[in-house]
């Protein structure tokens, strides 16, 4: 490339269709297929989750068939607000990572998810929800898109939460099939910005994730937080069982903080019954148990899930007395009352 002709590209001189620098630059023009970029709009209250889905999505990075980027990764001394709309103006996926706390960020919401929106309807881009944490999410812009994991069901909200994100991966799979063939073009008319032809770009690993701690703190926070949560999945699953049901009748009892009780009556005949506890009793001060009896003198118990930690998040593990196989899996609040609940109305079931 003459020097002439650097200039003119840099400067944005202009040249004719007639113009040999024009021809010449029009041959720079070509369609290659490359690697699609994803970007990661999200709260830094997710951040764990974002953390978790990245991990789950190094199966197409090492395909080679998307490159991802947050604002993580924005390098110290570098102006932040440019940084994010660069890489979002360059994306071909951009994943909306939706939960209560990003729609109250001004800065998701109204800057982030408002350009989004706009490339996606012109076509620049696609844009693809991600349900983190339930929230009021259908009557927003992106509320017509289709969401995932499937049905729009909160990642949050799935017995085992490996399952939601593997199932939000084969959407992507899926979605990277229609992204258009990117076309890297100089037009003949127009300045090349002197970030094209200048900037450098930052050759770093994408392997940054780094090692949680959890406290002894977490993980009673985490044991007492579940308990409440199975507490109320029982109590709201068996008023509902009762109200579809006419011909059943159910108790639940709080007998104290750390324990509950619940019964199914057929006709007035106890056919399910069962009661959960956060005593530290049989399996120690780490695990929520499980008898399959009402009676809160029992002081026994047939399951029992215990609070585990990875590198990044706490989860329940079941211990799998009742349930041979089992015991390797990762539950989630609801998964564990989901777990505790399919041993209570098992009577009642084929």
């Amino acid at each position: 490339m003459t020097d002439s002709f650097a200039k003119s590209a840099r400067l944005g001189e202009g040249l004719t269709g007639n113009d040999p620098n024009c021809r010449n630059m029009r041959k720079l023009t070509r369609k290659v297929r490359s690697v699609s970029t994803l970007f990661f709009s999200y709260s830094h209250v997710d951040e764990d989750l974002r953390d978790q889905l990245e991990v789950h999505l190094s199966a197409l990075k090492r395909q080679g068939l998307i490159s991802s980027w947050h604002d993580r990764r924005i390098a110290a001394g570098s102006e932040f607000a440019a940084q994010i709309d660069q890489h979002l103006d360059s994306a071909d996926l951009i994943l909306l990572l939706v939960s209560p706390n990003f729609i109250a960020s001004d800065y998701c919401y109204d800057l982030e998810m408002t350009r989004a929106m706009e490339k996606h309807r012109n076509g620049e881009a696609r844009v693809i929800p991600v349900i983190l944490r339930p929230c009021d999410w259908h009557e927003l812009p992106f509320g017509k898109l289709q969401a995932i994991p499937k049905d729009g069901k909160a990642i949050k909200t799935w017995p085992d939460i490996d399952e939601a994100f593997l199932d939000v991966v084969r959407a992507i799979k899926i979605a990277l099939q229609s992204v258009r063939v990117n076309t890297i073009a100089v037009p003949a008319t127009a300045a090349v910005p002197e970030a094209f032809s200048s900037a450098t770009p930052v050759i770093r690993s994408s392997n940054l994730r780094v090692r949680k701690k959890f406290t002894d703190l977490d993980k009673d926070r985490f044991r007492h937080e579940g308990f409440e949560y199975i507490a109320k999945f029982f109590e709201g699953s068996l008023q509902e069982l009762a109200t579809r049901n006419p011909n059943l009748d159910q108790t639940f009892r709080r007998i104290n903080t750390n324990q509950f009780s619940a019964a199914v009556y057929l006709d007035g005949d106890k056919v399910c019954q069962g009661s959960a506890s956060i005593s530290g009793g049989v399996m120690g001060g780490n695990s929520i148990e499980y008898a399959m009896t009402d009676d809160a003198r029992f002081g026994g118990m047939n399951e029992a899930v215990s609070v585990k930690a990875d590198d990044q998040m706490l989860y329940f593990e079941p211990l799998g007395m009742q349930s041979y196989g089992r015991h390797k899996e990762k539950f989630t609040f609801q998964g564990a009352a989901e777990f505790f609940w399919g041993l209570f109305i098992q009577p009642l079931q084929p």
